[in-house]
């Protein structure tokens, strides 16, 4: 275990300010007579996701808002399901699965800030990274691998970068306002969703203000058991309400210099009757469970585009922000008396068994704040032309976890009570206080890169480095110390420090066809809880953290080929991937001792992971307003070490999509498929294979400009299935039904744009 160090920690923190301001100052300091002569309307600034735009790769796709718009994608299922079948989302965890790797293990940035992925230690509440509202998006970057030299710790599959609409993109033309709103409704979950947008412009000024709102009950699956208990298939009933609130401002100067505020709130609430929890500890209808996340963020930033070339950047970026977010399990239920408490000849409070209310509202809390910043520059040297591209980010966070309820059990040192009729429901049912102690992170991380062009810059030549520190440190608390499981040890800080190297070759075999190679390296630094979790009590069961554990890090190799002609591209990618050190969860004691019932889990760094596949995509323009598009994915992964499969890994899925579209209406009919899960470690499920039928239209009347209707029709067969990562380990056949997907369900929606 490494040990706090504020020495190292100042000298990083001096190192980041000076590479945020060579990146800022540069671009500043124009020539004043030049900037006075030069006249610009608004710049496109590329790079806000935080980093420079790279050169076209093989790793990185861009879906822009009107391909959401058109499929009427609204989440990450329906992206995964009709535009992207490398692309995973799971409900367990609630994060996005890339190449078999999810959660924490997926970076996720919004406008260039991370979106943690967060798990509370009672595995109550897990998520954050789809804490946004599609409505407000105008580009998604799906980035499939670790791309080591722009990217830092949680990029081991890959990344997802968020684009937020800016004012610019509301308004057309020479015009000074723009408006767009937009209702929805969808029979899958029984939502209504309702979104509006409007911005301004005065002289250099520009402003945008967007909300949404939208109310719907529990989405819909297969299963046809209804009732209270384990046997229940039907979904549990319940509802939800999402809002959001985005609000951007920007000002232009002259020169290529544009100034933003952005400031946004998003918050989902779900409240469900938890039938199938229900059993013979609650009284039936009683029990019911809730999830909120909140996050909420302030952002400023700069951004520099060279008008012509000349200046000592050609590209530039800072962002400067601070962001809080949060999410609460709760559940609210009324205990009925144990069955063995009637055999005990006194008081049943003091043996554990705990009647009457029971409240529990789990907190997991992480606020950040931070920079980042990227800065681009073409120069020819030694006769080759060089892209040099080059970065960092510094950020804090702040992670707290709490744990408030009320359970009507006695306040007593269950440590010094005898256990004759067996384990001890009190023993396991404490609150109000803190499974782990509340942790202070710090992150560091630079880059730099260079494309070197050969051969008439038909060889493309990479070498990329990036160097990562972190440090964690654990804060002694009140609400730490009153856990059963409190231990002193827990509260030595960590830290780690990282370079990872990338190198890349792509050669232009013809005007259409890029050849590619890429071996890069990536790391994942282990998150708080892993490190520092301790939830359980003596005479029950326990879940640890490991403040021992290693940084995990990667080494992924890379060839395939891009095609693009005037009317048709295809892409292909082979990938190798090698893990060390991969953390996961471990039996470290079984049950018996201390702990009876469930043993002691915890977290351990796995030796050897592999993960390979391969990925194909393309579309084709085959006649007018005639298309066709389609993607491929096929991952296969084991922990080589004890040779079994890792459950994450989505079987062989494929999508392919045949579209027809006019300037006035259009319609789109997409396949979904995927193959059947038959090779899993341990309980994993195996999941059956499927087909999917969507189809979708719209029609913009030319009577009334910018409305436009849109419908869609969605597993228009009705076909039972199931997504293989959304299931847990353990699932019976005869319970698979409550994990089962929506059935046939439609949305339609109406936009007016003005």
């Amino acid at each position: 275990m490494k040990s706090y160090n504020s020495r190292s920690r100042a000298l990083i923190c001096g190192t980041a300010m000076v590479s945020i301001l060579c990146v800022t100052f540069p671009a500043l300091a124009q020539d004043t007579a030049q900037q006075n002569e030069t006249q610009l309307g608004p710049i496109v600034v590329q790079g806000q996701s935080g980093t420079a735009e790279a050169p076209a790769s093989p790793l990185t796709e861009r879906t822009e808002r009107a391909v959401i718009q058109q499929r009427m994608v609204t989440d990450f299922k329906d992206f995964a399901r009709r535009v992207d079948a490398g692309v995973n989302f799971s409900n367990q965890t609630n994060s996005v699965n890339l190449r078999g790797l999810q959660n924490d293990r997926v970076l996720t940035t919004l406008d260039g800030i991370r979106v943690p992925w967060l798990t509370d230690p009672r595995d109550s509440a897990r998520g954050g990274v789809n804490a946004f509202d599609f409505e407000s998006l105008s580009a998604i970057d799906i980035t499939k691998g670790a791309d080591s030299s722009r990217y830092g710790s949680g990029a081991l599959g890959g990344v997802v970068e968020l684009r937020t609409l800016n004012p610019e993109d509301l308004i057309d033309g020479k015009k000074n306002w723009g408006a767009l709103v937009k209702s929805t409704y969808d029979s899958g979950d029984e939502s209504w969703g309702n979104n509006a947008a409007i911005a301004g412009r005065f002289n250099d000024t520009w402003l945008l203000v967007q909300g949404g709102y939208k109310k719907g009950n529990e989405t819909g699956n297969e299963g046809t058991i209804g009732g209270y208990g384990t046997t229940r298939t039907e979904q549990n009933p319940g509802d939800f309400d999402q809002r959001n609130v985005l609000v951007k401002l920007h000002q232009y100067l002259d020169g290529g210099h544009r100034f933003g505020l952005t400031g946004e709130i998003f918050n989902r609430e779900e409240d469900f009757s938890n039938m199938r929890g229900t059993t013979s500890s609650y009284q039936p209808g009683s029990l019911q469970s809730g999830e909120e996340v909140d996050r909420k963020r302030l952002s400023a930033s700069y951004d520099f585009i060279s008008p012509d070339n000349s200046d000592w950047l050609d590209q530039a970026n800072v962002v400067a922000y601070w962001q809080k977010q949060s999410l609460n399990n709760t559940t609210d239920g009324f205990r009925l008396p144990d069955s063995r408490a009637s055999i005990i000849p006194r008081d049943p409070f003091r043996y554990g068994f705990p009647t009457g209310v029971y409240q529990r509202d789990n907190l997991l809390e992480q606020t950040s704040y931070g920079l980042s910043g990227n800065a681009s520059k073409e120069l020819d040297l030694g006769g080759l032309s060089n892209t040099f591209r080059f970065g960092g980010e510094i950020y804090w966070q702040d992670t707290h976890q709490y744990s408030a309820g009320v359970d009507n059990c006695p306040d007593v040192n269950w440590n010094t009570i005898a256990q004759p009729f067996g384990p001890q429901s009190c023993r396991m049912l404490h609150s109000n206080s803190s499974d782990m102690p509340d942790v202070d992170s710090f992150t560091f991380g630079m880059y730099v890169e260079d494309d070197i062009k050969f051969l008439d810059d038909r060889l493309t030549i990479t070498p990329g480095l990036r160097f990562d520190y972190y440090e964690h440190s654990p804060k002694n608390t009140s609400a730490y110390q009153g856990s059963p499981l409190f231990d002193p040890e827990y509260l030595e800080g960590t830290s780690d420090s990282r370079f990872s190297p990338k190198l890349r070759a792509a050669f232009k075999a013809t005007n259409e066809l890029e050849l590619f190679a890429q071996w890069s390296q990536g790391f994942r630094a282990p998150s708080a809880t892993e490190l520092y979790q301790t939830y359980g009590a003596p005479g029950s069961y326990a879940r640890i953290g490991n403040p021992d554990l290693k940084t995990e890090t990667s080494n992924g190799f890379e060839i395939g080929a891009n095609y693009k002609a005037t009317d048709y591209s295809v892409s292909a990618t082979v990938f190798n991937n090698y893990y060390r050190n991969f953390i996961d969860t471990v039996t470290i004691a079984p049950p018996g001792g201390e702990f009876p019932v469930g043993g002691i889990t915890g977290y351990d760094n796995l030796d050897r992971v592999r993960i390979y596949g391969i990925e194909l995509s393309g579309e084709w323009q085959f006649a007018d307003n005639w298309r066709t598009w389609g993607s491929f994915a096929l991952s296969h992964g084991k922990d080589t070490g004890t040779d079994q499969y890792l459950n994450s890994v989505a079987p062989l899925r494929a999508i392919a999509g045949l579209g027809y579209a006019t300037d006035t209406w259009g319609t789109d009919v997409s396949l979904t498929m995927a193959a059947a899960r038959n090779k899993t470690s341990g309980t994993g499920f195996k999941a059956p294979g499927y087909g999917l039928v969507d189809t979708t239209f719209w029609w913009q009347p030319e009577q009334i400009e910018g409305l436009k209707i849109q419908a869609g029709i969605f597993n228009v067969f009705d076909k039972k299935y199931f997504n293989a990562i959304d299931v847990p380990d353990g699932t019976t056949v005869a319970s698979r039904d409550f994990f089962s997907e929506t059935g046939r369900s439609f949305r339609v929606s109406i936009t007016k744009k003005f």
